[in-house]
């Protein structure tokens, strides 16, 4: 399959995710071992990663909406902040999870390939897809080699150097039948739903 093919998809399931609550939510979440082992242990060390991140989304969402208290004392937070942090937490988790899968099953090479035949109809709005590409590999490399660091100035003296003689070479193929396929039964299996979840 074409990688402009999985990206579209990709970014279609991002807002899938981004509308399911509740039951739909759990059930997103139950399946998440139905991935693999491996997708399962990369998932996990972007979540120890974004620890601070889940701590923070509960706290402020939690802590800050108004609402019932979920149980008697001053300190207690809203019901409906409650539900709210969670769902935006269990949103994220299946991002996150999507992220690598998509990182898993598909090479870097082929993800820009496919970014930027994606943002090549943008040049008529003035957007260098040649550019933002650039900018993808760079924030790809620099996620595959940053240290693990609390220091924020030890993160910053581990940068790397830029280097004005790389080059980058794409190989681009067009699209074929089936990605036009896959595309249209992505639209309107996915597009419907997302409808029927925001109503």
């Amino acid at each position: 399959m074409h990688p402009t093919t999985c990206l579209v998809v990709w970014f279609l399931m991002l807002v899938l995710i981004q509308n399911l609550q509740g039951s739909l939510l759990v059930a997103g979440l139950l399946a998440l071992p139905l991935c693999g082992r491996a997708a399962l242990r990369r998932c996990g060390q972007l979540t120890r990663r974004a620890r601070w991140l889940f701590l923070s989304m509960l706290v402020i969402l939690a802590w800050g909406g108004a609402g019932d208290p979920a149980w008697d004392g001053t300190m207690a937070p809203s019901v409906e902040g409650l539900s709210d942090a969670l769902t935006q937490i269990g949103r994220l988790l299946l991002v996150l999870m999507a992220a690598t899968i998509l990182h898993e099953r598909i090479p870097v090479a082929d993800l820009l390939s496919g970014a930027h035949r994606l943002l090549a109809p943008l040049r008529r709005w003035g957007l260098d897809a040649d550019r933002g590409v650039v900018r993808l590999l760079l924030v790809l490399r620099y996620l595959e080699t940053m240290p693990r660091a609390r220091d924020w100035r030890r993160l910053l003296l581990a940068l790397p150097e830029p280097s004005t003689s790389e080059v980058l070479e794409l190989a681009d193929c067009p699209l074929r039948g089936r990605d036009y396929w896959t595309l249209a039964l992505a639209v309107v299996g996915i597009v419907p739903l997302i409808y029927l979840l925001q109503a």
